[in-house]
């Protein structure tokens, strides 16, 4: 199958938690309101990728700036997608009960409320009956439309928190952990975690401001959990590298996937399907825990790549930088002669402006495929005054006992800092006379799985300016694994700690904080 869940040999801390990882996109448009894309094509796109979707229509924009005529071509079509989700909505919900699939892919009604004052919202409800959108002018009046409404059916959460308060940035001062159980701190915007970092905000909307990050709310002594969407416009849930949202749920089910959302097991992952779980005892990321006089933190960390540092941060601060080159502690070592790694299988470059169709396959000679992880992106459009989305077939990936298909269409680089590549990821058994054999659009590659733990292997489809492949490194389970301990000593009511785990090739995940409080009525 593709996408297959880690095993409880690589999670036995959340296993014996019972806890699995699952991975969504809950804030990201199609043209149900404003955006590219049909709801069918991004529904079947998000399956491909993920557990659970929420598509996010544009609903309502209460504090409006309609009297700046610089402007107003940027709210026009902002009205004109208010109007049009209000006419589609309640029909949307038959489209979105054909996509379920219980115990596979859940899909949640999902809408938006932009705020000058207060940052957009993103609202979930956790059922698919046909409800009316509630709208409001704050938070706390959301909380309570919500709350007569859909009892503990519905929550909401700040979005793209980063902009300066006054221009869709959150306000911590507004900021209800009664409304919003997380945070959503990386999308397509950039990152918000720290007032500085490596992807900065380059929206036309402005820059990071230092007073609207993760930072900023835990100083203010906020509760939250953490978690990170595409926010993608174009109809591509789950689109690679935009951001996703992992959380850790008892079950495959809505239900169980809705209890972990309220309860802050979740995490931000900026693409790859990292399985990153913090806990203190038995109370994990996203709890609240009381003094302690020797606290003890466990991480288990299984990566989508080589593992660069893991970073505990401690009211603000970085408390300890964990190196698994330095120190190993793989989950899973080598046994009896093989090697269990991944391989991501990376697809495009050529000449700007200019597309490749990619069809192909990918099989092993004396190893094993384990698992199929794809990581497709979409089109890199927002605004529909930037045109319409690129109109490709949907990407199809599928595994049978020979190997993995493919087809998909990848789009030339478009400068020298955005990609546009398209992959997949492969958890696969080698050994050392293992040989990996690819046909990539009529180009047959037979490469050596040891020549791989050498470096990463890169080839055109012809001469330079030519479509182009790459088959990273693979990495030994020291690298992509990781679990222990850290001494955390005594903490005190008021404290914060959260995980940070960065890989090599720049992919990130947050778990979301435990909290010390003396009162934990907020569990």
């Amino acid at each position: 199958m593709i996408r297959d869940a880690l095993p409880d040999r690589l999670t036995p801390l959340a296993a014996s938690l019972g806890l699995a990882p699952l991975y969504g996109d809950v804030h990201n448009h199609c043209n149900l309101s404003y955006g590219h894309g049909d709801l069918e094509d991004a529904l079947a796109r998000a399956e491909l990728q993920l557990d659970f979707v929420s598509v996010t229509g544009h609903a309502d924009w209460p504090d409006m700036p309609k009297d700046e005529p610089g402007i107003a071509h940027i709210m026009a079509f902002h009205v004109e997608g208010f109007a049009k989700l209000k006419a589609n909505w309640l029909g949307h919900f038959d489209t979105l009960r054909a996509h379920e699939r219980q115990g596979v892919f859940s899909v949640f009604p999902g809408y938006e409320i932009h705020s000058c004052a207060h940052g957009d919202y993103t609202i979930i409800y956790a059922d698919l009956d046909p409800a009316e959108i509630e709208l409001a002018q704050c938070p706390e009046a959301l909380r309570c439309a919500l709350a007569q409404s859909k009892a503990d059916r519905a929550l909401a959460f700040p979005h793209h928190i980063g902009y300066r308060q006054g221009a869709r940035g959150i306000n911590w001062n507004t900021f209800d952990p009664a409304l919003s159980p997380f945070v959503e701190i990386f999308s397509m915007h950039g990152c918000a975690e720290t007032s500085e970092g490596e992807r900065t905000y380059l929206h036309s909307m402005g820059p990071t401001d230092g007073r609207s990050t993760m930072a900023a709310g835990l100083a203010h002594g906020h509760v939250f959990g953490v978690v990170a969407n595409t926010d993608h416009h174009s109809g591509f849930p789950g689109s690679y590298g935009h951001g996703r949202t992992g959380l850790y749920a008892e079950s495959h089910s809505r239900d169980a996937i809705w209890e972990a959302m309220r309860g802050r097991r979740t995490n931000a992952l900026t693409g790859d399907n990292i399985h990153l779980l913090t806990a203190i005892d038995d109370v994990v990321q996203g709890r609240i825990i009381a003094p302690q006089s020797d606290a003890v933190l466990a991480i288990e960390a299984v990566g989508g790549g080589f593992i660069d540092t893991i970073d505990v941060i401690r009211n603000g601060h970085l408390d300890c930088r964990i190196s698994p080159e330095l120190s190993p502690a793989p989950i899973n070592a080598d046994d009896g002669g093989t090697c269990e790694t991944i391989l991501y299988v990376e697809l495009g470059w050529g000449a700007r402006g200019h597309a490749h169709r990619w069809a192909g396959t990918v099989r092993l000679e004396a190893g094993e495929i384990l698992a199929v992880e794809p990581r497709f992106r979409g089109a890199e459009v927002v605004s529909p005054l930037e045109g319409d989305e690129s109109k490709h077939a949907l990407p199809e990936i599928t595994r049978d006992a020979d190997g993995v298909s493919f087809d998909v269409t990848a789009e030339a680089n478009p400068n020298n800092a955005t990609p546009a590549t398209q992959g997949f990821a492969l958890r696969m058994r080698v050994r050392d006379e293992t040989m990996i054999r690819a046909e990539l659009s009529g180009t047959s590659i037979a490469i050596p799985a040891k020549r791989l733990f050498e470096g990463a292997l890169a080839g055109n489809l012809g001469p330079i300016d030519s479509p182009a492949y790459r088959f990273h490194a693979l990495p030994r389970p020291r690298q992509w694994q990781w679990q222990g301990r850290v001494e955390l000593g005594r903490i005190d009511d008021g404290e914060n700690i959260y995980v940070r785990l960065r890989q090599l090739g720049g992919q990130t995940a947050w778990a979301s904080p435990i909290f010390c409080r003396n009162d934990q009525k907020a569990n």
